[in-house]
């Protein structure tokens, strides 16, 4: 059910979302965005660079955490902003599991023109992924 204004308030958390990323859908996304890295691929290119292994791509990562707040509203275009940081890779083994990414969120604010603030908290490994992760969302009457 999409939420009203009427019924949001300050402190009204969101339903979580666990997303499994695995190599597949990084060769997937990275043929949609053009983005050929190896290090969203090829192990060795990874540890060459210093990372722990392949990692996911970051503009993945942040789409992926946003679903918390579209699955929420119901509507994509409801959200007018959409802002991270990028704090720590999600590294995604070569395996038929993948690496789990847990997303929560929450509002934080609700403004004088109908918009909310969601705060939103993405974790691999139990570790944060995504710094200052808000959300800025237009909801229904």
């Amino acid at each position: 059910m999409t939420p009203s204004a009427a019924d949001v308030t300050v402190g009204t958390v969101l339903p979580p979302l666990s997303v499994r990323i695995t190599r597949a859908d990084l060769v997937r996304y990275a043929g949609a965005s053009l983005d050929f890295n190896p290090i969203h691929w090829n192990d060795r290119s990874a540890v060459a660079v210093g990372l722990p292994g392949v990692i996911a791509h970051g503009m993945l990562t942040m789409a992926l955490a946003g679903r918390v707040v579209t699955d929420w509203v119901g509507d994509p275009g409801a959200v007018v902003e959409w802002g991270v940081r990028f704090g720590r890779p999600v590294v995604v083994p070569d395996d038929d599991e993948g690496a789990q990414l847990d997303v929560t969120a929450k509002v934080t604010k609700i403004h004088d023109d109908g918009t909310v603030k969601v705060l939103v908290t993405a974790t691999f490994d139990g570790r944060s992924v995504l710094g200052g992760a808000q959300a800025r969302v237009r909801l229904p009457g």
